[in-house]
């Protein structure tokens, strides 16, 4: 076994040579295509290398591990080329990223494995008596399917005194015996001759092959068939309908009679294909098509025809024949995807090889020529690569949103007329990118929620749009953090980071907190992700879920507000002033007075605006001394919400004016109206013993200890002043009323006012809060802040 292989510099259509022996073992290793291509072997997996056999089975491969190229089955030569001089397999190695094509001849050479055969076993000769010496006459060759030296090389006869062979080289190459008669045969001596002609090819060890040769000699008919022409040319067209007439030979023989009759038959020279293709009419010499003609597959047919006449003694003329085939546009053009890239990415770049097209046809002349082509209105192009090979490369960009895949049709067309074409159709799918922002619906979403929601509750559903597939469409929400008095909107808010539906994760009161402006991101999963953001102002909507709160005249929880007013009242003068105050909103929040029970109806007016409890008339001595009012404070919700006060009025004998307008009026005392001098004096000589205790026991003290605070503001100076005050005062009667206005810095003792408030403000602060640093000094229920 031997190996020779030779390697003509790669370009694009450059062709490596490799000779080896037919019949090597299976997986015999023929060269290593890594190296003898100057390739890297650890790429030659990721490259996707394989081998194509053109117009073969497969005989050989490729090991993609070591580069190297094996014998996958045993081949015979002679089954692939027949008797071809030389016999080659066509491969193409083909690699992508990048795509490169490589083309292969191994050369099959041949052995010396078939011993010559002759067609016939047994070969049968007449031969007349009269025939002169040194007449040859043609004999069977043997058939080697082996070629060159393994061929068939000469012929040996067995030893005869009449006959001899010449050894003899045919136009082809082959070797051809002629039988020559050595002297004049006598039949009445011998009627029979019995050769044997032995076939030698040229072989080391050398192969044989015999046949028995039979002469049989006749007797004498000195006259043989003639043709018109020992040589013919004819031409036919490929296709022609079977029975067509071809040639109409004419022999003549000048003998008469039954040694004049000629009969045509093919010589044992013209081949079985032939003799296949084409039939002869042995009585009228017509040749007719009995095979389709493929110019293709076989385009020049060789003959010998031979008219022998039916004489006692039959004599034969010979001619050659040699018919020429014409093509014809009948094969319609090839084509092959060799490579073809799908899916790519829609971002690949311009100029990028998708496909590798090849084109052939059978057809000869313009009829071969082939045209290859691709709709116009795609964003690709086709470039020759090489001799019948297209490359097709991106020509403009590509956007899987607007495309996301195409059907590319190759079209191939011959130049025959009428032109022959062929079409395949592959489809391209294009790989998405992260190349679009997500979308919302609008830029700025406005959302009213209605003030004690249920915590989890809906808001909205702010879904975004991203025209991107898979990953790069998947949306992730998320809000954007924003802190508010110290406060997250992750903490307030939630949303579903999938379907971008917005919860409350309280409940929200519209006294506290009125309204939330903040941004939604979408974020997609592409790599790098994309993102984009929405505006969303939630606007808490008021409900009416505060009754009014009383806040004057100010008593205890449960308890009844009693006050004095003198009997002398005069008509028109301000009893009480009721206060409600509603943390509601404007339209919620305003409030109406009613009486709910009076006493006298006549005596007692009510402002059901501001309040204001005013005498009708003054007191007669029929009234009664206790009066009892009842004021309903009303809001202005659906449904209205309301708070009551009880007044218990307790007229007295006193020279106590009433009120007038928010102006306190001192008390004036006719101590001697009512009262014994002498009571008075004995009071006052009492008082003014203990006033003398008092004060020398305080002196006593101070001298040990610090001097005590002033005295806190006696009980009837803190009514008055809050009496005088009351009509403009605002009551802060909770905690969270108290916050939603001040703010107190413990540290710094100071008190800060969280919104604006309209200047001269009076807030009546039934209790201070704890943990805000302030000190409640007033013995009085409640405070009063000027602010």
């Amino acid at each position: 076994v031997f190996l020779v292989f030779s390697i003509v510099q790669l370009v694009s259509t450059s062709v490596t040579h490799y000779s080896i022996p037919e019949e090597m073992k299976e997986r015999s290793v023929v060269a290593n295509l890594a190296t003898d291509l100057r390739l890297d072997v650890k790429t030659l997996n990721e490259r996707k290398m394989r081998l194509d056999i053109v117009a073969n089975k497969k005989y050989l491969d490729v090991n993609k591990e070591t580069g190297e190229l094996y014998i996958v089955e045993k081949i015979d030569r002679e089954n692939i080329c027949y008797t071809k001089a030389t016999c080659y397999l066509r491969l193409e190695v083909i690699l992508e990223n990048p795509e490169r094509i490589f083309n292969l001849d191994v050369e099959i050479l041949d052995t010396n494995d078939n011993a010559p055969q002759f067609r016939r076993d047994v070969m049968y000769l007449d031969i007349s008596e009269s025939t002169p010496k040194g007449e040859r006459f043609s004999l069977s060759h043997a058939v080697d399917p082996d070629v060159g030296s393994n061929s068939v090389k000469s012929y040996h006869l067995s030893e005869s005194e009449y006959f001899n062979i010449e050894v003899q080289t045919a136009r082809d190459g082959s070797k051809i015996s002629e039988l020559i008669l050595l002297k004049q045969l006598d039949r009445e001596q011998q009627a029979v001759h019995h050769l044997t002609l032995t076939a030698v090819d040229g072989g080391k060890p050398a192969r044989s092959g015999t046949a028995s040769v039979i002469v049989r000699v006749l007797d004498t008919n000195d006259n043989t068939p003639t043709f018109d022409k020992s040589m013919y040319n004819v031409k036919i067209m490929e296709n022609s309908p079977i029975g067509s007439l071809v040639l109409h030979l004419n022999a003549t023989d000048l003998d008469e009679g039954s040694n004049s009759d000629i009969t045509y038959s093919y010589s044992l020279y013209t081949s079985e294909k032939t003799q296949e293709t084409f039939h002869l009419n042995p009585t009228s010499g017509e040749i007719t098509v009995r095979g389709m003609l493929n110019y293709e597959d076989f385009n020049i047919y060789d003959m010998e025809l031979i008219a022998t006449d039916k004489g006692a003694n039959s004599l034969s003329g010979q001619c050659t024949i040699k018919i020429l085939v014409e093509d014809m546009n009948d094969n319609h053009p090839e084509l092959s995807i060799k490579s073809f890239q799908s899916p790519v990415s829609e971002d690949i770049k311009l100029d990028t090889v998708i496909a590798v097209v090849s084109v052939s046809d059978k057809d000869s002349g313009e009829n071969g020529i082939v045209d290859l082509h691709i709709p116009d209105n795609m964003p690709f192009k086709l470039r020759e690569s090489s001799d019948n090979y297209y490359e097709l490369v991106v020509s403009e960009a590509l956007d899987r949103e607007k495309v996301p895949e195409y059907d590319i049709t190759f079209t191939v067309t011959d130049r025959g007329s009428p032109p022959l074409s062929d079409n395949e159709t592959m489809t391209l799918e294009l790989l998405d990118v992260n190349d679009n922002v997500p979308q919302f619906p609008k830029s700025f979403y406005t959302i009213r929620v209605m003030e004690n929601n249920a915590p989890g509750a809906l808001l909205e559903s702010l879904s975004a749009f991203d025209p991107d597939l898979h990953e790069n469409q998947y949306l992730v929400y998320v809000i954007i953090e924003k802190e508010i008095a110290n406060t997250s909107m992750s903490m307030l808010f939630s949303i579903n980071p999938e379907d971008g539906k917005l919860y409350a994760l309280k409940t929200f009161d519209y006294e506290i907190e009125k309204e939330f402006l903040f941004h939604i991101e979408a974020r997609d999963s592409g790599s790098p992700p994309l993102s984009s953001n929405v505006s969303v102002h939630i606007i808490i909507v008021d409900q009416n879920d505060n009754a009014p709160v009383i806040v004057s005249p100010w008593r205890a929880h449960g308890s009844v507000v009693e006050e004095k007013i003198p009997r002398s009242t005069d008509k028109g003068s301000l009893v009480a002033k009721v206060i409600a105050l509603d943390t509601d909103s404007v339209h919620n929040s305003r409030i109406t007075y009613q009486f709910l029970q009076v006493t006298d109806a006549t005596l007692f007016s009510l402002d059901q605006y501001n309040g204001e409890i005013r005498t009708m008339r003054m007191f007669s001595y029929r009234d009664p001394r206790h009066q009892r009012l009842v004021v309903v404070a009303k809001d202005n919700g659906e449904p209205a919400l309301s708070a009551t006060v009880t007044i218990k009025l307790s007229t007295e004998e006193t020279a106590v004016k009433a009120y007038s307008d928010m102006t306190e009026v001192p008390l004036e005392y006719n101590i001697f109206s009512d009262l014994n001098l002498y009571l008075v004096i004995g009071l006052g000589s009492v008082s003014f013993l203990l006033l003398i205790t008092i004060l020398v026991t305080i002196v006593l003290k101070c001298q040990k200890a610090k001097p005590s605070k002033a005295a806190p503001p006696s009980r009837n100076s803190v009514i008055s002043e809050r009496n005088s005050t009351i009509a403009d005062s605002t009551l802060v009667s909770n905690d969270a009323y108290w916050y939603s206005l001040f703010l107190a810095e413990t540290r710094k003792g100071k008190l800060v006012v969280r919104q604006p408030v309209p200047k001269g403000s009076r807030y009546i602060v039934s209790s201070i809060p704890r943990g805000t640093g302030l000190t409640d000094t007033s013995d009085s229920a409640a405070s009063t802040l000027q602010v």
